[in-house]
């Protein structure tokens, strides 16, 4: 066998390869069936239903209450009901409901955590997103965050597609991170309020910092000269380094600086003296964020 001939072969078996995987990965649309709430303005895009809801569920832990929401019809039709919005307005095919930048960026931002805790709930009970398995699970989480297509402004998107293409692509602000929630006990928690506009601004500051300050997600070990840091760090360290670029600060830090600019003064003083410690990940806790 020549070479080409061995290059052309292995390139059909990778070919084949690769469609029987996205074959039997095909998408799984799911469907919103509820009408859009009688009271929804005619006018902007009102997220007051969910706000709600999560006001209702939330503890203040930040776990989600999903046995006593699926136990409440009226609760299950107001998410549906503020889903059905989503699925038929969105910044691309209505774009007069989203005067500001802001405005769009929060459609994206709840319209994603709103779609994942209904993949929670129409799954119920479940013990973690990872237990949503695609046929052929090459990477965990996979069927729930790329199997499941849910309906934003009328097109059916995964939720790996509404991160990466619809928020980090266009947006460019790794803040982003601390609000976007995956239903894991290691997520960012989920927020009951959720400004538009403006206000949106401050509570992504808000986010970060808190995410930032809980050791659980940022600690120093002297004695081990090691920064321990949550694995979102990791995952999306350019996106982080890139915001540092943007604002003009030092990148030789890396990310000890992102993280030293949102620290309280005790962790700032710890990690000042980190500079030549060794930056290890946690890993990550998928189990559900559920009330107990």
């Amino acid at each position: 066998m020549t070479k080409l001939s061995f290059a052309l072969w292995a390139l059909l078996i990778v070919a084949t390869i690769v469609a029987i995987f996205f074959l039997v990965n095909r998408p799984r649309k799911i469907i919103v069936d509820a009408p859009v709430a009688a009271d929804f303005p005619e006018e902007g895009f009102s997220h007051a239903a969910f706000e709600a809801l999560l006001r209702e569920y939330v503890t203040p832990q930040g776990e989600v209450d999903y046995a006593r929401w699926l136990a409440s019809d009226d609760s299950v039709l107001a998410l549906n009901s503020y889903l059905a919005a989503v699925s038929r307005f969105s910044p691309e095919n209505a774009p007069e409901r989203f005067p500001t930048r802001s405005d769009a960026l929060a459609y994206w931002l709840y319209g994603y955590n709103a779609y994942v805790i209904k993949g929670v709930l129409d799954r119920w009970p479940l013990s973690s997103v990872t237990d949503v398995k695609a046929p052929i699970e090459a990477v965990k989480g996979l069927g729930f965050f790329y199997q499941l297509r849910f309906s934003f402004g009328g097109e059916y998107l995964s939720l790996l597609s509404v991160e990466n293409q619809k928020i980090r692509a266009r947006y460019r602000d790794a803040r982003i991170h601390f609000v976007l929630n995956c239903a894991s006990a290691s997520c960012p928690v989920i927020r009951p309020e959720l400004p538009t506009g403006d206000a949106l601004e401050a509570l992504m500051t808000e986010a970060a910092a808190e995410f930032v300050n809980d050791p659980d997600n940022v600690s120093v070990d002297h004695a081990s000269q090691t920064v321990f840091l949550s694995s979102i760090f990791k995952w999306y360290k350019k996106d982080f380094i890139n915001d540092l670029r943007a604002t003009g600060r030092p990148t030789e830090r890396g990310l000890i600086e992102y993280v030293a600019g949102l620290a309280t003064d005790s962790l700032r003083g710890d990690l000042d003296r980190a500079d030549d410690y060794t930056v290890e990940f946690r890993d990550y806790d998928w189990r559900l964020n559920a009330a107990h």
